[in-house]
């Protein structure tokens, strides 16, 4: 039987640079197994450490967040400096399986030396983050990457998870967007801290810089900000690598202007406390659960025999019941 590696080797890996070692690492944190997790919070306390930046990039599909993340992330390592890019990918929901392959698609960025890109499946998990990502940010700086991206799959409650872990979030649209402002949860609008109209080259780019005037108006109707920053609104083409020094400007002004304020150090320890919260949790429904089972009230649910709210009601009742036996 192959010897089992120790955290310690683990953290030995990642500080040679060795990127088997990274991913094998990030594979346990995918792992639901008992010891694997053990492991895996042992080696976060060896050699995981917050990066210098993490900025998450999200948007509807067709938004051409890949593409703007490649020309992004190959100017990036070009001028010297290691980027790892987490690319959160939808996830079936029977199987489990990633289906999109970012890593496939950004062929020039994974080739780089100075580039990790890491396919991690959602696991069909609402809002589409890997519970382990805000681990993984850790781990990836550990091993050098000191900046961090992170894709994500840009539908349903994705934009709220990312913000919890990115310190800057760039909200990426395509010309014609502003039709879709009314459709749009403002909650989204609100959390971005930069919103970039994508794929303004050839016949589009009248209709992208129409949808920046559109998408600056909207957010002039919006309150301002604590921290005193203005969400900036402007327009980028992947394509042509055009527009992407100032997304570039734009997220050095802002952490400036958060660590001035106290900003940036506040909310990354937030949400490492709502991230523990959420964990432990989870960690607690899943001891009541295995110790109060509840498949009689599931059938009883499924068959029709018995309304949700009725069930759960009872459910409560046993809880109690239970608590106040012991």
């Amino acid at each position: 039987m192959k010897k089992r590696a120790t955290a310690q080797e683990y953290a030995e890996g990642l500080k040679n640079g060795e990127l088997r070692a990274l991913g094998r690492a990030l594979t346990l944190l995918e792992s639901s197994r008992k010891d694997d997790r053990r492991l895996a919070a042992e080696l976060l306390s060896l050699a995981g450490r917050e990066p210098e930046y993490c900025v998450g990039l999200t948007g509807a599909p067709g938004a051409g967040k890949s593409t703007l993340l490649e020309a992004a992330g190959l100017r990036f390592v070009e001028s010297g400096r290691r980027l790892a890019v987490l690319a959160v990918d939808p996830s079936g929901v029977k199987t489990g399986g990633s289906v999109l392959g970012d890593k496939t698609r950004m062929n020039a960025l994974s080739a780089h030396p100075l580039a990790f890109i890491r396919p991690s499946p959602s696991g069909g998990v609402p809002g589409g983050l890997n519970v382990a990502t805000d681990a993984a940010v850790l781990l990836c700086a550990g091993a050098g990457y000191a900046h961090v991206w992170i894709e994500t799959v840009g539908v349903g409650q994705t934009e709220i998870d990312v913000f919890d872990v990115a310190d800057a979030l760039v909200l990426v649209i395509q010309p014609g967007a502003g039709d879709e402002l009314q459709g749009l949860k403002r909650g989204i609008v609100e959390m971005a801290d930069i919103v970039v109209v994508n794929k303004a080259d050839g016949e589009r780019r009248r209709a992208a810089l129409q949808t920046v005037r559109d998408y600056q108006a909207a957010l002039s109707l919006f309150p301002a900000r604590d921290d005193g920053w203005t969400a900036p609104v402007f327009a980028v083409s992947a394509l042509e690598s055009e527009g992407l020094e100032t997304l570039f400007e734009r997220l050095d002004d802002f952490k400036t202007l958060r660590q001035k304020t106290g900003d940036w150090e506040k909310k990354r320890a937030e949400g490492r406390l709502k991230r523990f919260r959420e964990s432990a949790f989870a960690a607690v429904k899943r001891k009541w659960l295995t110790e109060n089972p509840t498949d009689d009230l599931e059938k009883n649910v499924f068959d029709g025999r018995l309304s949700a709210y009725a069930a759960a009601v009872e459910y409560e009742a046993r809880l109690f019941a239970h608590r106040n036996k012991n």
